[in-house]
C-alpha cells in the first residue's frame, strides 16, 4: 500500500491539476490555430460537455477506488476533480448562453423551457453551482458535516441528469453508444458509493460500537 509523503502528494495533486487543464489548453490552441472544424460552436459544446462528464466520472471514482485500494490520500484529489468538473461544465453552459443566445437570459430561459434536454442539462448545471460554492474548508466548517455530506449527496441527481441530457442531445442523430457507456459508468460508481455510505459504513460502525460478550 503506497502511503505518499507530503512532498511526493503535492506533486501528484500538480500532475493531476495539469492533466486536468489539457483539454482546456487544447480547445484554446486549437481556437487560435483554427482547428475547430467547420462547427467551431459544435465542437466546443461538445468537447466541454464531453470532459464535463470524463471528470465527473472521475471524481465519483475516487471513493471506490480509494475502498478497493486502501489508498486513503486519494480522497484529497476529489475536491479538485470535482472543481475541475464544474469548470468544464461552466465552459458548456457558457458556449450555449454566448455563442447560442449572446447572453440574453430572456432567450435562454424560453430555450431551457422549450428543449427538454437543454431542461435537465441546465438543471445539472444549476445544482452543481451548489457544490462548487461549498468546496472549501471554510465552507465545510460552516455548514458542519453533516450538512456539508447530505448536500452533496446531490451528486446523485447531477450525474443521471447528466447522462439525461446527454442521452436526449444524442437521441436526434440515433447515437446512444456513448450515452450507454456513460450511463453504465455512473450507474455502477453510484451504487458503489450508495453501498459504502448507506451500508458496508453504518454496518462497521455498529461493530465497533457493539459491546463484545464476556
Amino acid at each position: 500500500m503506497w502511503n505518499p509523503s507530503p512532498r511526493q502528494l503535492t506533486t501528484v495533486k500538480s500532475l493531476v491539476f495539469l492533466a486536468a487543464l489539457l483539454p482546456f489548453a487544447r480547445l484554446v490552441l486549437f481556437a487560435f490555430t483554427d482547428k475547430l472544424g467547420a462547427n467551431p460552436i459544435e465542437f466546443i459544446t461538445r468537447n466541454t460537455g464531453d470532459w464535463t462528464l470524463y471528470l465527473l466520472c472521475i471524481t465519483l471514482g475516487v471513493t471506490p477506488l480509494r475502498r478497493l485500494s486502501k489508498w486513503n490520500w486519494l480522497i484529497k484529489l476529489r475536491r479538485m476533480l470535482g472543481l475541475f468538473a464544474f469548470f468544464y461544465a461552466a465552459l458548456h453552459f457558457t458556449t450555449f448562453l454566448w455563442f447560442d443566445h449572446f447572453f440574453d437570459i430572456d432567450e435562454m430561459l424560453k430555450d431551457v423551457v422549450k428543449r427538454p434536454f437543454i431542461t435537465v442539462g441546465f438543471a445539472a448545471f444549476v445544482l452543481l453551482i451548489p457544490l462548487a460554492v461549498t468546496s472549501t474548508n471554510a465552507m465545510v466548517r460552516r455548514l458542519g458535516g453533516k450538512r456539508w455530506q447530505w448536500l452533496h449527496r446531490l451528486v446523485y441527481v447531477i450525474a443521471p441528469l447528466g447522462i439525461l441530457h446527454y442521452w436526449w442531445m444524442k437521441a436526434g442523430k440515433h447515437d446512444f453508444e456513448q450515452p450507454i457507456v456513460f450511463g453504465t459508468v455512473v450507474l455502477v460508481l453510484l451504487a458503489a458509493r450508495a453501498y459504502w455510505s448507506w451500508f458496508a459504513q453504518p454496518r462497521a460502525q455498529n461493530r465497533q460500537v457493539r459491546p463484545t460478550p464476556n
